[in-house]
């Protein structure tokens, strides 16, 4: 058999860079016939990504509409119960395998059991942010540490951002009536963010007991003019909380306010105050969710001194189940909604007295199509309302920020920016990210570089015996 000539063995060289990994391979990939005539290397072999496509996947079936997926003795769906830091509590709702130890019932005693999971790398990289109230596949479940990993995420009914919370049913915006004092721009602003999410909420205002039946009268003819039906609770007294009971019966339920007005209150007055499960289910729902505070009390906190404000005890959100079906998520406490989904176009939407008066005077329109109704001509819509200020002052907030992003994406170049199109059609634009030019290759990507030239390589020099 001829030898390899110093000229061949520099064009050939990764033979020799990667002779590890060529030794690694059959024999008959690394050797010439003797009579000359080359054997080519099977494909299947030189190419691995064809080794995986035949492994199950999950990820297709991640559908709730859809029929469940079949799990492993290793795997479970649950429900995020709250996220804090880089883990998360899942509570299952279904497992793979067969019960362990069931229950006089031939109930999985894994149903309701809480997991401490950590968030697969790969959905990070993706983007693909696991939220509270999420509905997950977890994998390689350890049953005695209650450990495990999310692997994928199901399709979301709804989620709204601030706070960040997914499959959300209701909204309930609560303020309190004193500690803190109500502020009505304050008021604005999380209405406004609330009838942005296009979720239905309700209004409650809680510490009815602190201030005059004149002033509740006053504020509930005021709300009333503003387009709400306020709900009037008191926690203390167990005043309006039966009503409150019965909205959120059967619902997922996030609660928004600022700190102070009395969310962990209300929501251990409402699990409190609901007796469907006796006390021994209730210790064998403890026994199950060793060691967690979910169907504990919520920490409560009372209002500074200095600034009549509440203090922040909510630290991140969590879900909290109600014994009559349901979940309440208490979120942190925050007194400046951002509005980031709301524009200065979609601004007048978030406004009942506006659609009220658009709606009163059909079929007469605005002149333009573009109308902001701060007074341009042929506009239908007059200020004869008492919000208008309010609205005035949020759209001044809206064009300056609009103008602000304009101005720094504006300054780069048209194939730096991209754009994506939002909620309601919102097209909004986002700088492009640089690639990593820095980042090495990977092992796997430079084999396979060194296998496909060895693929297409000419041989022939070897075969006819070059020098």
């Amino acid at each position: 058999m001829p030898l390899l000539s110093p000229s061949s063995l520099v064009r050939h060289r990764p033979l020799l860079i990667a002779g590890a990994f060529v030794a690694a391979l059959p024999r008959r990939l690394a050797t010439i016939s003797l009579s000359g005539a080359r054997e080519n290397p099977p494909k299947h072999l030189l190419k691995a990504k064809d080794s995986i496509k035949s492994l199950p996947s999950l990820s297709p079936s991640l559908d709730p509409s859809g029929a469940a997926p079949k799990l492993l003795p290793t795997q479970a769906i649950g429900l995020v119960a709250a996220a804090q830091a880089n883990f998360m509590r899942v509570i299952v709702e279904s497992a793979g395998g067969p019960p362990e130890n069931p229950t006089v019932f031939n109930q999985d005693p894994r149903i309701g059991r809480e997991l401490l999971c950590v968030v697969r790398a790969l959905l990070k990289k993706i983007k693909r942010r696991v939220l509270v109230g999420d509905k997950v596949l977890v994998v390689s479940v350890d049953w005695t540490d209650r450990k495990g990993m999310i692997e994928d995420v199901f399709q979301r009914r709804s989620e709204i951002r601030d706070p960040p919370v997914a499959n959300v049913d209701h909204l309930l915006v609560l303020f309190s009536m004193e500690q803190p004092r109500l502020e009505p721009f304050t008021l604005t602003r999380f209405l406004v963010e609330a009838e942005s999410s296009g979720i239905p909420f309700t209004l409650a205002l809680n510490k009815s007991e602190l201030v005059e039946e004149e002033t509740l009268s006053m504020w509930d003819e005021r709300l009333h003019s503003w387009g709400y039906k306020p709900l009037f609770c008191s926690v203390d007294n167990k005043s309006g909380l039966a009503a409150l009971e019965k909205l959120l019966e059967g619902q997922t339920t996030v609660i928004a306010g600022p700190s102070g007005v009395g969310k962990s209150s209300l929501i251990n007055t409402l699990r409190s105050t609901q007796h469907i499960i006796d006390e021994e289910e209730m210790s064998n729902l403890n026994e199950r969710i060793e060691g967690s505070n979910w169907f504990g009390d919520q920490r409560v906190g009372t209002v500074s001194k200095r600034s009549g404000r509440g203090k922040h005890t909510t630290r991140h959100v969590s879900l909290l189940p109600l014994a009559a079906g349901g979940y309440l998520a208490d979120t942190p406490g925050f007194n400046q909604p951002t509005l980031m989904k709301v524009t200065k176009r979609t601004l007048a939407e978030t406004f009942p007295e506006i659609r009220q008066r658009l709606s009163a005077s059909e079929p007469a329109q605005c002149a333009f199509n573009d109308c902001l109704h701060i007074g341009e001509k042929g506009c239908v819509v007059d200020s004869d309302w008492e919000r208008y200020q309010y609205y005035f002052q949020l759209l001044d907030e809206i064009k300056i920020r609009e103008e602000f992003q304009l101005r720094t994406i504006g300054t780069k170049r048209e194939g730096d920016v991209r754009y994506k199109v939002r909620d309601m059609g919102i097209k909004q634009a986002e700088p492009r990210l640089e690639l990593k030019k820095h980042r090495r290759v990977s092992r796997k990507r430079l084999n396979q570089s060194i296998l496909n030239e060895l693929d297409e390589d000419d041989w022939s020099d070897i075969e006819d015996g070059a020098p």
